[in-house]
């Protein structure tokens, strides 16, 4: 399956390619979402701890092109004693076929120091559908072929995967903004290992610039490295900072 996955996305991504450079040179490109958030929490006294995160993301849209990329830091200690360390990152590119029919290329990669995780990355090549497309209001249904590399307590291995997502956004006004996410991934010969990633959150406007978030991410990794837990819950409290066009 590797045969026929990494030739495909190498011909998708240049396709995608060509036609956005045709697109970029014959009209002026469209401006980036652009979003940066960070959240620091610190106490001293009978508890000494630190809570560091930074989610930063970036989309663009042409006529018949989507570029997303995201990334989210997480470092915590309590007591000197690491307790939060981890590294999360993708890159997905979307090309339409028509209004609402899309093919995707997507690449995610992780680092988990405390799940035991020296890096786990996920390449899928993919077609998506947006059940509702409206200027405030998206939903879509994605699913394809994947494969995952990772190294996870003391071994490395690869295996192929099948991945099923779903996505939400609702922006109710020009202030207040919701969003969800799941992404399912099961080993295509072993159902027992998977990993599940979710993420809720919402947002609200300060300013033009500036806004209040607040995010639930939850990771569910079936087999986990030996010693550790299954699931993963985050709560981030953050300030945001959007780039103003």
């Amino acid at each position: 399956m590797l045969k026929i996955i990494v030739p495909a996305c190498s011909a998708f991504l240049l396709a995608v390619g060509s036609d956005l450079h045709a697109q970029t040179s014959t009209n002026v490109p469209p401006p980036w979402d652009l979003s940066l958030a960070l959240g620091l929490t610190g106490t001293q006294g009978n508890s000494d701890t630190v809570l560091f995160t930074l989610t930063g993301r970036a989309d663009r849209k042409w006529t018949q092109n989507e570029l997303h990329l995201g990334i989210d830091a997480t470092y915590g200690e309590q007591n000197d004693i690491r307790n939060n360390e981890s590294l999360r990152g993708f890159v997905q590119y979307n090309r339409l076929f028509t209004e609402r029919w899309y093919g995707y290329g997507r690449v995610e990669g992780l680092h988990d120091g405390i799940a035991d995780i020296e890096y786990r990355f996920a390449i899928s090549p993919g077609v998506g559908y947006y059940l509702i497309k409206q200027p405030n209001t998206d939903l879509s249904v994605e699913g394809g072929p994947g494969v995952v590399f990772e190294k996870q307590g003391d071994e490395a291995h690869s295996y192929y995967t099948v991945r099923i997502a779903e996505k939400f956004e609702h922006k109710f006004n020009e202030r207040v903004r919701v969003w969800q996410s799941v992404e399912f991934l099961p080993q295509v010969d072993n159902f027992e290992n998977f990993i599940v990633n979710a993420e809720v959150g919402i947002e609200s406007a300060l300013s033009k610039a500036w806004a209040l978030r607040v995010v639930l991410q939850d990771t569910y990794d079936n087999e986990p490295a030996p010693g550790r837990d299954k699931n993963d819950i985050k709560l981030v409290a953050a300030l945001a900072w959007k780039l103003v066009h």
